[in-house]
């Protein structure tokens, strides 16, 4: 039988419950969808609620899928409580930033879970670099941190062409977000696995220059 933390279970519930009725329900997702323009006039519930919304079936399943994986990673080095510090403030972090980036936009929206889940797989990645992970059809595995830099290359070069109809800022934020938090929960792992660290810091060092040049 398929073992699950009760505060994974809980999270993954949440979103599937709320991310149900906003399918059945459009006003109800109009209501709460991340909405430049409302959050701007103080609808500011929008910056937590939306995380809980998602576009359709396969969107949700694969933020969940994601978030079930490295969850228990956060769990096992950290605890529950830690898991839940790093959700909330990966996902406010990812829904800031995203407002930060497309304030001039008022007709900008955006749902999904990505910048909550971001920051947790971003946290794990730190905690645990040495694990292997796989790139699309890539037969080989790499070392998560190079997959964790690449990835957020990635969402970098999203951001800026302004790639399908992904909420690249949210992931960057998001990921950011759940770092920080697994930064100072775990200095450690900074001395233990440095060049791991370094190659998660890298991205925010690149997008501080972007944003200093007014190249986003």
């Amino acid at each position: 039988m398929m073992n699950i933390e009760p505060l994974t279970l809980f999270l993954m519930a949440a979103n599937g419950f709320i991310s149900y009725k906003g399918f059945q329900d459009p006003s109800f997702f109009d209501r709460y969808k991340f909405q430049v323009s409302e959050i701007l006039k103080g609808d500011y519930k929008r910056l937590f609620t939306s995380a809980f919304l998602h576009v359709d079936i396969n969107h949700l399943i694969f933020n969940l899928f994601t978030f079930y994986f490295f969850a228990d990673v956060v769990i096992w080095k950290l605890g529950s409580i830690a898991l839940l510090v790093v959700y909330l403030v990966s996902l406010m972090a990812g829904s800031y930033f995203g407002l930060f980036i497309h304030k001039k936009e008022p007709y900008y929206s955006a749902v999904g879970a990505s910048g909550a889940v971001t920051g947790v797989l971003y946290a794990a990645i730190f905690l645990m670099p040495e694990m292997r992970l796989g790139i699309f059809f890539i037969p080989i595995p790499f070392p998560a941190y190079i997959v964790g830099l690449g990835y957020m290359l990635y969402t970098i070069y999203g951001m800026k062409k302004r790639t399908g109809n992904i909420g690249h800022s949210a992931h960057f934020g998001g990921a950011i977000g759940g770092l920080i938090i697994a930064i100072i929960m775990a200095p450690e792992n900074i001395t233990g696995n440095p060049i791991a660290t370094l190659c998660l810091l890298a991205p925010l060092v690149l997008m501080g220059v972007l944003l200093k040049n007014k190249h986003l």
